[in-house]
């Protein structure tokens, strides 16, 4: 196995391994340490089924089924992440960190390949890390303690979740979830802080007005997006990747209208973020 990055910010490939036939105990645990080294990993040419693939998130974690969207019949954990032909808008298109309106929001997720566009679709990630400390000492001690309201309901990003409601969504899809998460929060494995604010989620601070909070997280979404923090990922049909969702956000780019893009994604259970 080797790990080679492939941004300053964050993100490792990783090759000379075959999911096919499965991982041994010490790769998981390579693959699982890299993860929270890099924050998003990345695996080419698996060409995989979706049992393996199951297989290979279970030795990362606990899938977790995803609210909206139905899983395939006999993998319910497993998801189709979808653009067709005629589609105009793609799924999550706007960066973000996964569901942070749950009360425990997803560990991490992962997506596989199945089929990709001639040209584009590739996925950004983010370093919330870097966001976090990069921020003035000022800043830090006036986020430090803040709660962010994140709500499934903010249209930017339920838009993106129509097309596959509409075809694909299961019972109790059009249900509108809220929670309340601490906009710095600590990783629990690594023990570094980080920013857990998303436009696509976050849509106030608690005990703020909309007047007070508005320019705090206009100017934190602006920040946390800077190049500096990023990493862009082209996808090849059977690639992997498998990003931290507690300290990275994601912008699956759109720019192939005409094309059909498939992935398959399975969530990881998490815990509650302090």
């Amino acid at each position: 196995m080797e790990i080679r990055k492939i941004a300053g910010a964050l993100g490792a490939e990783i090759t000379g391994v075959d999911l096919s036939g499965g991982m041994s105990a010490a790769q998981a645990a390579e693959a699982r340490q890299a993860l929270l080294d890099h924050q998003v990993i990345f695996l080419r040419d698996q060409d995989i089924t979706p049992e393996r693939f199951l297989d290979f998130a279970r030795a990362m974690g606990e899938p977790i089924e995803y609210p909206f969207v139905k899983g395939l019949d006999t993998f319910p954990q497993i998801i189709e992440v979808k653009k067709l032909e005629h589609e105009k808008v793609n799924f999550g298109g706007v960066w973000h960190s996964d569901t942070t309106y749950l009360e425990i929001p997803p560990m991490g997720s992962m997506l596989l390949a199945r089929e990709v566009p001639p040209y584009g679709g590739d996925t950004l990630f983010a370093n919330m890390y870097l966001a976090y400390e990069t921020l003035s000492d000022t800043m830090k001690g006036m986020l430090d303690g803040l709660v962010g309201i994140s709500t499934s309901a903010k249209a930017d990003v339920s838009r993106t979740r129509e097309d596959r409601i509409r075809t694909d969504g299961k019972q109790g899809a059009s249900e509108d979830y809220v929670a309340e998460h601490p906009i710095v929060r600590t990783h629990p494995e690594t023990g570094r802080k980080s920013l857990y604010v998303n436009i696509a989620h976050t849509a106030g601070i608690k005990g703020m007005t909309d007047e007070e909070s508005a320019p705090i997280l206009a100017y934190l979404f602006r920040h946390q997006i800077r190049p500096e923090f990023t990493c862009r990922f082209s996808w090849t049909r059977h690639a992997i990747a498998f990003w931290d969702n507690r300290c990275t956000m994601h912008n699956p780019v759109n720019d192939y209208h005409g094309f059909r893009r498939l992935m398959y994604r399975i969530t990881l259970k998490g815990d509650r973020p302090r």
